[in-house]
């Protein structure tokens, strides 16, 4: 009697969060929508020298780039906080984060590239951003790498925090570069010792909204992945476990 009331409890907060990661995966897809609408029929097209309609690319590269450069800030947050308490928990979150922002960190080399093709009349070009942008992207994979690469899971949960924070130093970096240095990549908001560059396209008042629509939509994407993607590692690891344990009693 005693289990078959005690199982309901212990049932309900994980019904709970699937509930609610379901909510914000519907919220996100309907927020994407609503942002493709806006971008493709509402947002005005940009001028020649910012690539025509090819400049709507930079809802989606900014979005990208935004989430793919906070999910490594996430790491680190995450990271910081095991190495504090060894709470593998917060070592789970940071991995989800990591996966999550490689992911968005390729859809800002994609666009990127798509947008430089009709404005630059090439697909790349190694400015500095750029590659310290394609070195983001390597470095997420060598994070990945590295958990994969470790067996011993407190090890290998300390390792990767320390490399997700050495990690995030280069997103203030990628952020200034193009702020503080002469490059061919436009600072779409904000100063630059460049005076062509400065204020980049001159995103107006309507652009600017549809942007942080975009990026919020983009951002609701990150958190519905992010919670998914936890929850499928604790089950993983609860998975594991029960083996290691079934492994030592038949033992």
């Amino acid at each position: 009697m005693q289990q078959v009331l005690t199982s309901p409890s212990t049932a309900s907060p994980s019904v709970t969060a699937d509930q609610r990661t379901k909510a914000l995966g519907v919220a996100a897809v309907a927020m994407v929508l609503v942002a493709l609408v806006l971008i493709f029929f509402v947002a005005p097209s940009g001028d020649v020298r910012s690539g025509g309609e090819a400049q709507r690319i930079f809802y989606f590269h900014i979005s990208s780039a935004w989430v793919g450069f906070g999910a490594w800030l996430v790491t680190a947050y995450c990271g910081i906080r095991y190495l504090r308490t060894r709470d593998l928990a917060w070592d789970r979150r940071a991995h989800a984060s990591a996966e999550i922002g490689v992911m968005f960190i390729v859809l800002v080399l994609l666009s990127g590239m798509l947008w430089g093709r009709p404005t630059w009349n090439t697909w790349w070009t190694w400015d500095f951003k750029l590659t310290l942008s394609a070195l983001q992207f390597l470095m997420y994979v060598a994070y990945l790498m590295l958990r994969g690469g470790i067996e011993n899971v407190e090890q290998r949960a300390r390792f990767a925090s320390v490399y997700g924070i050495i990690g995030a130093l280069t997103v203030p970096l990628n952020f200034l570069v193009s702020r503080v240095l002469q490059s061919i990549h436009p600072a779409v908001i904000g100063p630059s010792v460049n005076a062509a560059q400065q204020g980049g396209f001159g995103v107006s008042m309507d652009r600017t909204v549809i942007l942080i629509f975009a990026m919020a939509a983009i951002t609701l994407v990150y958190l519905f992945l992010f919670r998914a993607r936890v929850s499928l590692l604790e089950q993983e690891e609860a998975l594991n476990a029960r083996k290691a344990a079934l492994l030592e009693a038949s033992s």
